[in-house]
């Protein structure tokens, strides 16, 4: 966070500075106007090819691998674990229902089981223990 607070304090320094060169040089007659704007143009087209190398392209590909040993230490169901990916992409227990076809109680009572299996007093606690634990992306 310091390090990109720093980055745009610097942009927005080199901007004030570039206006200020532009400024004056307009003022003075020394170069004409297009040619400020242009440099300015190039200067900021270089720190974005920069700023876009080195903060875009962070190992996207940072997944973690499912630990199925533990989903069966810890006794989960394939139905369950399945109510807790729908509960990890922020749906409702009626909503889960209609997408794997069972009853809202029926999935209140995965929802229960899974809370007890992963010691969990809250559906957004769970999902943050299972990630914890690596059985969820």
């Amino acid at each position: 966070m310091k390090k990109t607070v720093l980055v745009f304090a610097l942009l927005i320094l080199a901007l004030l500075l570039l206006f200020q060169i532009g400024k004056y040089a307009t003022l003075t007659n020394n170069l004409r106007f297009e040619i400020v704007i242009a440099v300015i143009a190039v200067v900021f087209f270089f720190v974005g090819v920069y700023i876009n190398k080195k903060g875009l392209h962070k190992n996207i590909n940072n997944k973690q691998e499912i630990d199925h040993q533990k989903i069966k230490a810890l006794e989960i169901t394939d139905r369950e674990y399945e109510v807790l990916e729908r509960i990890s992409e922020g749906l409702s227990n009626k909503e889960i229902g209609e997408k794997l076809f069972v009853s809202e109680s029926t999935i209140k009572t995965h929802v229960s089981n899974l809370l007890s299996k992963l010691n969990a007093k809250r559906r957004t606690q769970a999902v943050q223990i299972a990630k914890d634990l690596q059985i969820l992306e």
